[in-house]
């Protein structure tokens, strides 16, 4: 087998790697919030136990990664690939993270009556979902396009975070028991954010890819 033979099967255990990764954290992400919105501490709690998977998935990346430069000893844009790959993952796993916080929340208010339906929080979370889906395809497919979108939708979501903290600040201000469940909520909304920034890095680690500078997808 040739070297470069040896290099395309690693690039391609990378992205696979990758995409697992992806689906793992669309996933924890959606059963967090299903479990905030019900309330269910058991379901919480397996988000929980689930996450140190994420982060070995994400050791078998930086190790194939490492691996891949140690003996392939790429250059230009097949380097770029390894350490972009490297970034996401990492990206990924802080999401993760980010996840399990989410969950945690819903431990923490368990057993307690929600002070608002939820509704622009799980429009934060889906969109999040949409743009940790789209991060990983933008950069299987070197779509720079679909990265640039990660900024656009971020907008959206720092949009509604905003509003979620008027709402919340407001009624925590006019009954003072709402405090501790109002604080909670804003926290979700903040995890959310965080999540959203993270893809707009994968997005504007995908331009560095294919272009080679690394742009500011917020400008």
């Amino acid at each position: 087998m040739t070297a470069r033979r040896e290099f395309d099967i690693g690039l391609v255990q990378l992205q696979n790697m990758l995409v697992e990764m992806g689906d793992r954290v669309e996933k924890a992400l959606g059963d967090a919030m299903q479990a905030l919105e019900g309330l269910n501490g058991t379901l919480a709690q397996r988000i929980v136990k689930a996450d140190p998977e994420l982060n070995r998935l994400e050791e078998r990346i930086a190790d194939l990664g490492s691996k891949l430069i140690a003996t392939q000893q790429p250059v230009a844009k097949d380097l770029r690939r390894i350490l972009v790959a490297l970034k996401i993952s990492s990206d990924l796993e802080r999401m993760g993270d980010l996840s399990v916080d989410i969950a945690k929340v819903a431990i923490r208010l368990e057993g307690q009556s929600l002070i608002k339906p939820l509704v622009d929080l799980p429009r934060m979370a889906s969109l999040a979902q949409g743009m940790i889906g789209e991060s990983i395809r933008s950069y299987i497919d070197e779509n720079v396009d679909l990265a640039y979108k990660m900024a656009k939708d971020d907008d959206m979501i720092d949009a509604l975070y905003s509003q979620i903290l008027r709402e919340l600040f407001e009624m925590a201000g006019e009954n003072q028991k709402n405090v501790g469940q109002a604080m909670n909520l804003c926290f979700v909304g903040r995890y959310i954010e965080r999540i959203a920034d993270h893809a707009t890095n994968i997005g504007e680690n995908v331009v560095f890819l294919v272009v080679g500078t690394r742009p500011d997808l917020n400008q």
